[in-house]
């Protein structure tokens, strides 16, 4: 058989997936090689803490609990996330063939950006945290994709699945919402009735209505009080701070169109455009038009979803996984334009793909010179605090965080080509405290507040060790641990 034969003919369910098996796979792949505990990583692999159920994760708890075979979470990576790519690739299956009664090579190219998000690399950054996302993701294909015999089946399963998803990560929802737009599409497509696409719209809308009742009786009771609380002030110009809080999102997300990737991404969305044009009977076009842009003004608004809700923003990477909808949403009108004139040209969609793989790797890459650069504070720090027994023996070492955004050297040159870069690390920081156990000291702890360690820097007391990014002062029994600001202009040429 030709290989032009088997990229065009249909494929069979074991195929399909073995192909995502891949391309899933490969996707991680940069960040297992890296092996870089990730923030919150470092203190749950020291206490083997879970802790996910007062933050309104109770099925995250579940979770590790079940696959370590404990009442907690040791540090287990990076079976998790092998766990939550195989049924990453089970969901984009069944969202195939779900999407296409005869999928070709060029159709499971279609639902692959919800995996391929780039800025679900953040996401997967997180040795515990990611699997769960990953999880939560599943579930959310999984209730929009499946198809119950029974009525009954059909309302609770899809809803079950929503509480679970929202249960392991409650940004997941947008994902949900996202993909009921993708449906919609669809339903406009086929050129449904009237009738069959309200009850369509109003049928998602009840699932997950009833998906959120039953989160609110599971895993909401076991929120700490207060956790999102903090809502919009509804007096105070609530669109205003939603406008702000978007064109925080649009900025960041502005950061991945560079270079190459913005003539990538505005062929896809030109090519989008018109696919958009060919919806629907002749007759009712401009309708499908007007309801197809409401889609995807809807969808833009997913990206961020309902963090846009809250006053305490969040404008981090990993609440952007709306941004993978917003592709498959694009992915599908792309291909409704380039099908009719060759069969070859819907596999032109696999360059937007190459880019993000492309992106993976980079930013494994970064992490790994991310790794090695904590690796050698640590040692530097570890060195230090043992060298001196005034300070092994200090009752508490006061560890106080300066933020910058130039402690990693060797990353410039990847950062100044692909600015989305230090969006998706985001570690901003010389040293975490709970990074000291593993060199054996222990007497060291994060000072949140930042006041002790940074009075004393500013009182100009002697520094009983002074290094290149750090002072240290012992005062009595207590040391306190002062980070020096990151030398500027330090501009690498080989």
């Amino acid at each position: 058989m030709r290989i032009s034969d088997f990229v065009v003919r249909e494929l069979g369910r074991r195929q399909v997936l073995l192909f995502f098996l891949l391309a899933t796979g490969l996707y991680v792949l940069p960040l297992i090689l890296a092996d870089f505990p990730y923030i919150d990583d470092n203190w749950r692999a020291l206490a083997a803490g879970n802790q996910w159920a007062g933050y309104g994760r109770l099925f995250t708890d579940w979770l590790y609990q079940g696959l370590t075979f404990t009442g907690a979470a040791p540090d287990i990576f990076p079976l998790p996330l092998l766990f939550a790519t195989v049924a990453m690739s089970l969901a984009l299956t069944c969202l195939t063939f779900h999407y296409f009664a005869e999928p070709t090579l060029a159709c499971c190219l279609v639902p692959l950006p919800l995996w391929y998000n780039p800025f679900l690399l953040q996401n997967f950054s997180y040795q515990y945290d990611g699997p769960s996302m990953a999880f939560s993701l599943v579930a959310m294909v999984c209730a929009v994709t499946f198809d119950g015999s029974t009525r009954v089946q059909r309302w609770l399963i899809p809803a079950a699945l929503i509480a679970l998803g929202i249960g392991l990560y409650q940004i997941s929802v947008n994902v949900f919402l996202g993909l009921c737009c993708v449906e919609l599409l669809r339903a406009l497509h086929r050129r449904v009735s009237w009738t069959e696409f309200w009850h369509l719209l109003g049928g998602k809308l009840a699932q997950l209505a009833l998906g959120i009742a039953i989160y609110g009786v599971t895993a909401y009771p076991f929120m700490a009080a207060g956790r999102y609380a903090d809502g919009l002030d509804w007096t105070a110009h609530p669109l205003l701070q939603i406008g702000t809080n978007m064109s925080r999102v649009l900025e960041k997300t502005a950061l991945l169109f560079h270079g190459g990737y913005l003539w990538v991404f505005a062929a896809l969305v030109l090519c989008a455009l018109l696919g958009l044009a060919r919806l629907g009977r002749p007759d009712r076009r401009a309708s499908y038009v007007i309801l197809g842009l409401t889609s995807l003004a809807v969808l833009v608004l997913l990206v961020p979803g309902i963090t846009l809700l809250f006053r305490d923003f969040n404008e981090g990477a990993r609440t952007l996984m709306g941004f993978g909808v917003l592709l498959v949403f694009l992915f599908y009108l792309a291909r409704l334009a380039l099908a009719p004139h060759h069969r070859w040209l819907p596999l032109l969609l696999i360059i937007p793909l190459l880019a993000t793989l492309s992106l993976s790797f980079a930013y494994g890459r970064v992490l790994i010179m991310q790794k090695t650069f904590t690796t050698a504070a640590l040692y530097s720090l570890g060195h230090d605090i043992a060298a001196h027994r005034e300070l092994r023996e200090a009752k508490r070492i006061y560890l106080s965080i300066n933020y910058s955004d130039r402690w990693l050297t060797s990353a410039e040159g990847s950062f100044r080509q692909l600015p989305v870069l230090r969006y998706l690390l985001n570690v901003d920081y010389y040293m975490l405290a709970e990074n000291l156990p593993s060199v054996g000291i222990t007497n060291v702890v994060a000072e949140r507040e930042r006041r002790n360690a940074t009075h004393v820097g500013y009182l100009r007391y002697p520094a009983l060790v002074e290094s290149l990014y750090y002072r240290i002062y012992l005062i009595g029994d207590y040391g306190f641990i002062v980070m020096k600001e990151p030398p500027h202009g330090r501009l690498l040429q080989w």
